[in-house]
């Protein structure tokens, strides 16, 4: 693995353990990278993560052996935790960190704490209108907080909050407003032009009480003249791809997909769990849904992510305890097929986009790290004024779906 260079600033990211940590984070990266900043992106072993990372071009990628505190795991949970201390503290050794941004879960907190070891500025991000565990304790430590939703900041104690919304990749930044499918999407999955699509998706590692509610709706709507794009999760997959085929549906099913711009791309409207980097990367793109908050979620924030976008009009709230095959069958029918619900929450997923989130958080943070270098500006390599980076242009497009 090739080590930054040396005069470039470089930044740390702690973004693994689930895509709601993770997606985020690279998106902060990228505006970072193009700033000429050395980035790292410190990950968990999960397959997701190292699956998901191949495609964050320019930066240099480090695996923490951190499991997530579930089950009563706690010897598992704190013998990892110290080993990730020690990992960050052998990766920080190699080169001194300018700043380090945590993005929550069980990565987050060993490379902060050994960031301010080494003198780091230290920051994080909350995307969720509930603050997680690891977010809580983090922010009485961290130089300035981040949040997505500005409620969040009442439930974190940090010395300096800023409401940026929540990041999504270049990729989910369109120049126009979304109007329906994207032909060159629906191209690239193999499925029809003139289908309603309905994209199912629960996570970056998909959703079985999802999935179940989907395949208990299927007999009432196999006469549809739809179309499916069923992100499954590995656990699943096999059993989902093949319900799908036992009705002679059309049916794109994958266990899991990193150009997740060219599923929402596809699709008509979506049936979703509520995790707040779904819900931006659905803002984004303007996709209607039927959000499905996961029940166990840690202080059920998942169902007040999806009330909050519900109370503007911007998707609808479908909870999963009590659903029948009959309920969930009309509330897809109902998202599908009723074109004047479709264009209202297009227009009012507009409001929820923050297009320039991961360009503020990356102009906050090397604005703390050029304020506490102005004495070394030749080690850091920056300027007072950080110019706008450029997005992909309109246009052009990147599929490679296999």
């Amino acid at each position: 693995m090739t080590e930054p260079a040396a005069t470039k600033p470089f930044v740390a990211i702690a973004c693994g353990g689930t895509g709601g940590h993770l997606f985020p984070g690279l998106a902060v990266a990228e505006p970072l990278t193009q700033r000429g900043c050395a980035v790292a992106l410190l990950i968990s072993p999960k397959d997701v993560d190292q699956q998901a990372v191949k495609s964050a071009h320019g930066t240099q990628i480090y695996t923490l052996p951190a499991v997530g505190l579930q089950n009563r795991n706690y010897f598992s949970f704190v013998g990892s935790f110290v080993k990730s201390l020690f990992a960050a503290r052998d990766i920080f050794r190699r080169r001194k960190p300018d700043a380090v941004l945590a993005m929550g879960g069980f990565t987050s907190a060993p490379p902060v704490w050994v960031g301010k070891e080494f003198g780091a500025k230290t920051f994080l991000h909350e995307s969720n209108t509930i603050p997680g565990r690891a977010n809580r304790v983090l922010a009485r430590f961290v130089d300035t907080a981040f949040v997505g939703f500005p409620e969040a900041a009442a439930r974190l104690k940090a010395r300096k909050i800023t409401a940026t919304g929540t990041p999504v990749r270049f990729r989910f930044s369109p120049d126009t407003r979304r109007q329906g499918a994207d032909p060159d999407c629906l191209a690239a999955l193999g499925l029809e032009p003139d289908h309603p699509t309905v994209l199912v998706v629960g996570g970056s590692q998909g959703a079985s009480g999802l999935n179940e509610m989907i395949l208990s709706a299927l007999p009432l709507l196999a006469g549809k003249r739809w179309q499916w794009l069923h992100l499954t999760g590995a656990k699943d997959f096999e059993k989902v791809k093949a319900a799908y085929a036992a009705r002679g549906l059309r049916a794109f099913v994958k266990p899991f997909l990193a150009e997740m711009d060219v599923a929402l791309g596809a699709a008509t409207a979506a049936v979703s769990r509520a995790g707040a980097s779904s819900l931006a990367e659905l803002a984004a793109l303007q996709l209607p849904a039927l959000l499905v908050p996961f029940p166990a979620a840690a202080d059920n924030h998942q169902f007040y992510n999806a009330r909050a976008f519900e109370a503007t009009g911007a998707a609808r709230l479908f909870e999963q305890k009590g659903a029948t095959p009959e309920k969930v069958a009309a509330a897809v029918v109902e998202l599908i097929e009723n074109r004047d619900a479709l264009f209202q929450m297009r227009a009012a997923l507009a409001q929820w986009h923050t297009p320039k989130a991961a360009e503020q958080i990356a102009e906050n943070i090397l604005s703390a790290c050029w304020s506490s270098n102005l004495s070394q500006p030749v080690k850091t390599g920056l300027k007072p004024e950080f110019q706008p980076s450029r997005a992909r242009q309109p246009g052009q497009k990147h599929f490679s779906i296999a």
